[in-house]
């Protein structure tokens, strides 16, 4: 039988996201509305005019894209042993952004900022922001060496995780 278990985790905004994201978009309807105006300035010239539209259109556009792209979302998918997590952005674009069997894992546990990293650890995080639901995992990986994945798993996740946990992190306390 296999063992599966599919998770999908919404990246929970800290406040300078949310600023960050209202800094976006202030900037681009600015800028889009300066390009109109100075398009409409130009009626003498229609040819001008109407590259200004187009260029205030397409800046609004593109402020647009580069908001939705503030939209973040984890999925971990663990089957038989192998643990994939995609990082989905603006529900649109998925991009792989890790897979290892669990199996070799050197280190899993609560993740705490006091955890030590070395300095060729690549940290990846696909966590809810959410300190109390935050797990970590160590392993190496061929593409990027020594990794850590910090992640929010959900019971059912967690309890396929720990069937396939190398022996001597299975006795660990979780």
């Amino acid at each position: 039988m296999d063992n599966f278990a599919e998770q999908l985790v919404k990246k929970n905004e800290t406040s300078s996201d949310k600023t960050r994201r209202v800094l976006m978009i202030v900037v681009g309807i600015l800028f889009s509305a300066a390009l109109a105006v100075l398009a409409l300035l130009q009626l003498r010239n229609p040819l001008v005019a109407l590259l200004g539209l187009v260029l205030a259109v397409i800046s609004g556009y593109g402020t647009f894209n580069i908001v939705q792209n503030t939209y973040v979302e984890y999925e971990y998918a663990f089957t038989n042993g192998e643990l994939d997590v995609d990082k989905i952005i603006a529900k649109k674009k998925r991009r792989e952004m890790i897979s290892t069997n669990v199996r070799q894992f050197t280190a899993f546990g609560k993740y705490s900022d006091d955890l030590e990293e070395t300095e060729d650890m690549t940290v990846i995080f696909a966590t809810d922001n959410i300190a109390s639901h935050e797990y970590y995992a160590d392993f190496n990986d061929e593409t990027v060496g020594s990794a850590r994945l910090v992640f929010s798993p959900d019971e059912r996740m967690l309890e396929n995780i720990t069937k396939f946990l190398p022996a001597r992190l299975r006795a660990k306390e979780l």
